[in-house]
């Protein structure tokens, strides 16, 4: 076994007990409160003594580029039982979802919205087969086992999506802790901000609904039962938008918007 590779497993496994020492912060300001997650704390440490500048001694050890690619090749198989997870927790709540009513699925079609919004921005960037990774969804694990998959997470598409999935844990987070009080102040349902709140990230779900819960304490209960109902159908029927309807369009507008580009028809 690499002697860097050991590194690498001591180096992970005493970020994830600083990560968990930390726990769950809540920041306020003003009548805003931003939760940052353990996840959040996790990344922010590994990125910062990613740094070039820290690449030295020990440190060059763990981040070597034998340990940087094996990151990236097998991420997916850590995503995998958090994907078997979902699978279990929809199996036996099939019948409650069904219950659930139109409204819930028809917010389905609210995830086509990275690609018809997200993908003309991205390409306007300058960005070409990254803008695949980055706009098929919001980059959370259906999107990285989708891409990693069809892609590999070595390739463009790869690097796009998980530059997404790691500025969504950072700031995704922060976001709408903060975006979805604001909308309760201009009027909004509080069912309808808890139904959005479950996007298909757990993070994101967690940090929306806690902020929603601190504006509307009496509320508590439904806000974390529309918000965990809608999370778990997003699980379950994201995987199928993505697939069935995401995908294609995308391909279509990227086409449309790439011509001449000799990566396009592979990128899409």
């Amino acid at each position: 076994m690499n002697k860097n590779f050991i590194y690498l497993i001591l180096f992970a496994l005493a970020v994830i007990t600083a990560s968990e020492m930390i726990g769950f912060q809540s920041v306020q300001l003003g009548t805003f409160s931003i939760g940052l997650l353990p996840l959040v704390f996790a990344i922010i440490i590994t990125m910062v003594l990613g740094i070039n500048v820290f690449r030295k001694g020990f440190w060059k050890k763990v981040y070597s580029k034998e340990n940087v690619e094996f990151a990236g090749k097998y991420l997916i198989f850590l995503m995998l039982p958090l994907m078997a997870r979902y699978g279990a927790d929809v199996a036996p709540k099939l019948g409650e979802i069904l219950e659930i009513g139109w409204v819930f699925i028809t917010q389905e079609i609210g995830a086509l919205g990275t690609v018809l919004l997200g993908l003309p921005v991205a390409l306007m960037l300058g960005l070409r087969r990254e803008a695949i990774g980055a706009t098929l969804g919001i980059g959370r694990e259906g999107e990285l086992a989708y891409i990693s998959e069809k892609y590999t997470l070595d390739s463009d598409e790869g690097r796009g999506v998980l530059s997404l999935y790691i500025i969504g844990t950072l700031f995704g987070t922060i976001f709408f802790s903060v975006f979805a009080p604001l909308l309760l102040k201009f009027g909004f349902s509080i069912e309808a901000l808890a139904m959005a709140s479950g996007m298909g990230s757990g993070s994101m779900m967690s940090a929306a609904s806690a902020s929603l819960v601190a504006q509307v304490p009496e509320m508590e209960s439904t806000i974390l039962a529309y918000a965990s109902a809608s999370q778990l159908l997003t699980s379950f029927l994201g995987t199928f938008t993505m697939v069935f309807l995401a995908a294609p369009l995308q391909k279509v507008i990227y086409r449309l918007l790439v011509r001449g580009d000799n990566n396009a028809k592979r990128a899409a």
